[in-house]
């Protein structure tokens, strides 16, 4: 990676632990990319096709879901964490509420933008998580991932700039999503430590702590008696999708864990983007709720170009930091 190193999380806690391979750590990208991609279409499917009145409903079909999925998994042994004791919500604070703010505030976020709209603006988490892995774990950038990062933000600006579909509620949503999305990154970064809760009891213990309080908060806002009431129920392509959501709200947050303990929190944040910017394209075309402007396509564009150079940047970086171990195995007869 081209950030300094990590002062933090799964790659500095066991110096002898072999690191991730190069293609670990792509398929991780490509895995985290593929279900923030999926989710983000059945979320909108949900929230704004069908007109589901409740993201936070939503939010807590998917923290059940992980529940569930993660404790099968340990009753079956296929995967181990911690058992419950007094310490954990001192390791994991304050991940718990940095979880359910991202869940509540980019299913909101999503509902009340178009597609094209809530990816663009979605890049300005990449700016905050920079700024947190700096702060936070120490780490240092390049000047070429810096200069990406930047044409993603200004790609971004000029998208936003033009919106024609102005909704301020929705902007506000998103911004406060970037915040807890940056956040949530950077510290799930340095609390998935294997001696201690591990990637898995990480996620485990967030949705543990959290799902009742979002539960109360639903409750008391009329959020669940909405749902409930909800006329689609008896219909059975919805009944697929809710139940596809709470397990692609599953994949997504374990997905995003392995990406940032293979890469980085910022990678993580990068391959969101440049999965935003496809979602958009296809939200120009499927959407029905994008309103053409040349300044907002070429904005896309730009943000695009910025990801795919980061992603280039990276990439290169891991390679040629194997090369010096690869040349020192050439006999000298042999470097000419």
């Amino acid at each position: 990676m081209t950030a300094g190193p990590r002062a933090g999380g799964a790659g500095a806690e066991a110096p002898s632990a072999e690191l991730p391979s190069g293609l670990a750590r792509l398929l991780s990208a490509l895995f985290y990319g593929t279900c923030s991609f999926l989710l983000v279409l059945v979320n909108k499917a949900l929230l704004t096709t069908y007109g589901f009145p409740s993201p936070i409903v939503l939010g807590i079909g998917q923290m059940a879901a992980t529940i569930m999925i993660l404790y099968v998994s340990k009753l079956n042994k296929i995967i181990n964490f911690p058992d419950f004791d007094k310490k954990i919500p001192i390791k994991l604070f304050p991940l718990p509420l940095l979880y359910v703010g991202n869940h509540i505030s980019g299913l909101s976020s999503t509902s009340k933008l178009s597609l094209p709209m809530f990816t663009v603006l979605r890049k300005f988490t990449i700016p905050l998580t920079l700024l947190l892995e700096t702060i936070i774990l120490g780490k240092q950038f390049s000047s070429d991932i810096i200069v990406s990062v930047l044409t993603i933000i200004l790609g971004a600006f000029i998208a936003a700039g033009s919106d024609l579909a102005f909704n301020l509620e929705g902007y506000v949503f998103v911004f406060l999503n970037n915040i807890f999305t940056a956040a949530n990154g950077v510290y799930t970064e340095q609390k998935m430590d294997p001696k201690e809760l591990g990637k898995y009891g990480v996620l485990f213990y967030n949705a543990c702590f959290m799902i009742i309080p979002t539960l109360i908060i639903s409750v008391s806002t009329g959020d669940l008696q909405q749902a409930t009431e909800f006329s689609q129920w008896k219909n059975v392509l919805f009944i697929i999708q809710f139940l596809l959501s709470c397990f692609l709200g599953f994949l997504l947050m374990f997905s995003a864990a392995l990406c940032s303990c293979y890469n980085s929190a910022l990678t993580t944040a990068v391959v969101g983007a440049i999965k935003n910017v496809s979602v958009a394209y296809i939200g120009m075309l499927a959407g029905g709720d994008y309103v053409f402007s040349m300044l907002n396509f070429v904005g896309l564009n730009i943000c695009m170009a910025g990801g795919l150079r980061y992603s280039f940047l990276t990439l290169s970086s891991q390679l040629k930091s194997k090369q010096p171990v690869d040349e020192e195995n050439i006999p000298p007869d042999l470097k000419s």
